[in-house]
């Protein structure tokens, strides 16, 4: 009986972490505990905990006199509705959630058992850096986590959750996942803290500055969403869980839907204003072609003049790249370049189709744009469409102009089904700048005229039609109907690259 007590006694403390005084500590943040975040993440009584006993080995600076269960951070698996998935949960009550060499083989030992069992990972960070005390040691650690995010990319989603500090090298294990989601005012990421760049730089910046929520979701397209508190982006860490498949080998999973396939929307049918030139937002179209008008957007606060996210036809995922005219006038620039192009390859990667809306009347001009390198930046969304084999699908509602026009999933890429809207012109550029080209010297009287003429001509989607670069002009308001048919017809979609060690996409 006693050693049945004794392992009682050893799972409550192990599960007290750092104790009582920290945990109040870390609740007086509006921080979660590690374990009642693994618990409001994972379905009840899921939850299978991996090393609970583990101790650090150090015995520099005293440190052997202070051994904690579990060592800072919880590992183990679960399910989220039903499906497995293998988490770790850095435990900031435990010496600061610090990363020692047996932190870091915890950390690694979910993940080979994720790659072998082909499930989705998602590490929940909150942690002070590397243990000071012992040195290399916990580089090393850092270094053997970072090896395991390589290599399980593309192959099981992994997901990080910012959910405190996460500093120095510490941020190099998330940068290498597929999804990064912060927690607004108790979370930050940075290389380098701000006392580091007052020294170096002279810059005084506070760390929410230098690296919070805000920073990374608007700044920097580190982090692809932010959210209110633990509780929130738990709950939306689920949601997005449920749209992603297990691994690079299995479908995305099917949900059962309540929206009719054949549904008729009338008022697509004036979507597109008469004026060419005024704006019109893109995301009622997504809203009402997806199941139940449900999407999940992905980086919603940078480069908003694309939209990317994913939603539901007919029960299945499929991801979404669209221009939005609402900003920009929905132009390419480096931004939207890099936030499209990471998500169609993400989406490529785990046999997610590819649904592009576009609206765009070109590349964004300008010295910043050249010298920030957009030929580079925009040929990597060129790039990402091209080597993309899942299934693709594009509908043009308005301009499609000169290479943007090709950028973005035309039939040049391969995309499987072309449908333009009527309302849609594929030209190299807008009548204007064309006849004034063609017409070069002319009055203005004939410049008008010829433009007029020239709009007649080409400022519609026939001229692409009959060359069979669209396949079908259709309807506005059966966009929903055509999509899913497309899609379902594609089920079955095999093709194939040829044989390369990997490409040498244009970073």
């Amino acid at each position: 009986m006693d050693i049945l007590q004794e392992l009682e006694d050893r799972r409550v403390d192990a599960r007290l972490g750092g104790g009582e005084k920290r945990i109040a500590a870390q609740h007086a943040k509006g921080k979660l505990t590690a374990r009642e975040r693994i618990d409001l993440l994972l379905d009840e009584g899921s939850f299978e905990e991996f090393d609970m006993f583990v101790a650090h080995r150090c015995t520099d600076f005293g440190m052997e006199q202070d051994r904690p269960a579990g060592d800072g951070v919880v590992t183990g698996w679960g399910t989220i509705n039903g499906r497995m998935v293998y988490v770790f949960s850095q435990d900031f009550t435990v010496m600061g959630g610090s990363v020692s060499e047996t932190h870091g083989k915890k950390i690694c030992k979910i993940m080979d058992l994720a790659m072998q069992n082909g499930a989705p990972v998602i590490g929940i960070n909150d942690s002070g850096g590397a243990r000071i005390q012992e040195g290399v040691a916990s580089l090393a650690a850092y270094g053997d986590v970072f090896q395991r995010n390589i290599t399980a990319s593309g192959v099981v989603p992994q997901i990080s959750l910012i959910m405190g500090p996460c500093a120095g090298g510490a941020v190099y294990s998330p940068a290498m996942t597929d999804f990064i989601f912060m927690v607004k005012d108790s979370s930050y990421m940075f290389v380098t803290g701000p006392d580091v760049a007052k020294t170096v730089t002279n810059e005084i910046v506070t760390a929410e500055e230098l690296g919070g929520a805000s920073t990374h979701t608007r700044k920097s397209s580190v982090a692809d969403g932010a959210f209110e508190n633990d509780v929130e982006a738990l709950a939306e860490t689920r949601r997005l869980f449920d749209f992603l498949p297990l691994n690079n080998r299995e479908q995305p999973p099917v949900r059962p839907f309540f929206d009719d396939v054949n549904r008729i929307e009338d008022s697509l049918d004036t979507l597109v204003p008469a004026n060419p030139n005024t704006p019109y937002d893109m995301k009622e179209l997504i809203l009402k072609i997806a199941d139940e008008g449900d999407f999940y957007e992905i980086q919603a606060e940078f480069a908003k003049n694309i939209l990317t996210g994913f939603i539901r036809l007919e029960g299945s995922t499929v991801g979404v790249v669209a221009n939005q005219p609402m900003v920009l006038a929905g132009c390419l620039d480096i931004d939207s370049s890099r936030k499209a192009a990471r998500f169609v390859r993400f989406c490529d990667a785990f046999e997610i189709p590819v649904l592009t809306l576009v609206d765009v009347p070109g590349f964004l001009p300008g010295t910043s744009q050249e010298y920030g390198g957009v030929i580079k930046h925009g040929a990597k969304l060129l790039y990402a469409y091209g080597e993309a084999t899942v299934p693709k699908v594009t509908v043009i509602t308005r301009k499609a102009y000169g290479g943007a026009y090709v950028v973005m999933a035309s039939k040049h890429l391969q995309a499987d089904f072309n449908y333009a809207w009527p309302t849609s012109e594929i030209a190299v550029m807008g009548a204007k700048g064309a006849t004034e080209i063609i017409h070069r010297g002319k009055s203005p009287e004939e410049i008008a005229a010829r433009t007029a003429e020239y709009e007649a001509r080409f400022a519609n989607p026939f001229v692409a039609a009959e060359k069979g670069f669209i396949d079908e002009v259709i309807m506005p308001h059966s966009t929903r109907k055509r999509i899913c048919r497309a899609f379902a017809s594609l089920r079955s979609k095999k093709t194939q690259m040829p044989w390369k060690k990997h490409d040498n996409i244009p970073l």
